[in-house]
């Protein structure tokens, strides 16, 4: 969920059921093949590959898949050629989506996803049609208590990082793409773990959202997103409140 949700969802995601695990370790495992098949296999001279095989820890992905995710990426072991593509569509109520999928079949991808839009009376859209409303930028979250504002603040911008966000939840550190991987070892050297951390789409304009029946066709939406195995994020650019985004999911 976008803009005063993005800690809600860190929470929707941070509860993984077992259902559920097998969706994420696909997810990090074609994110690594991808990394590893761009900056190589190796973690000290690859940030992002670094990045994320911190992310399949924290998620208990076994070793012995990060391991042959990495290798299907450097050409060790044969794999299935992956395609970074991404989506931009309108949902219900006008709601600005984008999504980023990761799939071996174009066809299959778009066709899936453009079923899932249709089902919630949403739309795909032509490349530019939504992400001009969204600043594509590294975003980390980190919980208040883990650390003071100025600490932080002169972590990250030493780092790179454009801002830091304050909230009642915690901060939000924003940086360029390029800055993202510096942002992260930098938090990872000072052994501070964010309670969330990618390169995302982050609404610049936001579509108040205040009618329950709304909310919950948005949050199937996401739902049925999430649950294509291509699809890999989704970022849209509705705004609610914490009570309705709780009842929404209820």
């Amino acid at each position: 969920m976008a803009k005063h949700n993005k800690w809600s969802k860190v929470k929707r995601l941070k509860a993984v059921t077992d259902s559920r695990r097998g969706k994420v370790f696909s997810r990090v495992s074609r994110d690594l093949t991808l990394a590893a098949k761009s900056g190589g296999g190796d973690p000290d001279s690859n940030a992002r590959l670094r990045t994320l095989m911190l992310k399949a820890r924290e998620a208990n992905m076994p070793a012995e898949n990060v391991d042959r995710a990495i290798k299907k990426g450097t050409g060790e072991i044969p794999g299935v050629i992956y395609e970074e593509i991404t989506y931009e569509g309108y949902g219900p109520g006008g709601v600005a989506f984008v999504v980023q999928a990761t799939t071996d079949n174009k066809t299959r991808a778009a066709k899936d996803i453009r079923a899932a839009f249709a089902r919630h009376d949403g739309n795909l859209a032509s490349t530019g049609a939504v992400s001009f409303q969204f600043l594509h930028a590294g975003q980390f979250l980190v919980a208040q208590e883990k650390i003071a504002e100025d600490a932080l603040l002169e972590i990250a911008l030493a780092a790179g990082a454009d801002d830091i966000l304050t909230s009642e939840q915690g901060y939000e550190i924003r940086c360029g793409i390029h800055s993202f991987d510096k942002v992260a070892h930098a938090l990872e050297q000072q052994r501070l773990k964010p309670d969330s951390s990618e390169i995302a789409y982050i609404p610049v304009t936001t579509v108040p959202v205040t009618d329950l029946t709304l909310a919950r066709s948005l949050v199937q939406l996401h739902d049925d997103l999430d649950e294509l195995d291509d699809v890999q994020h989704v970022f849209s650019n509705e705004e609610m409140d914490e009570s309705l985004s709780a009842a929404a999911q209820a």
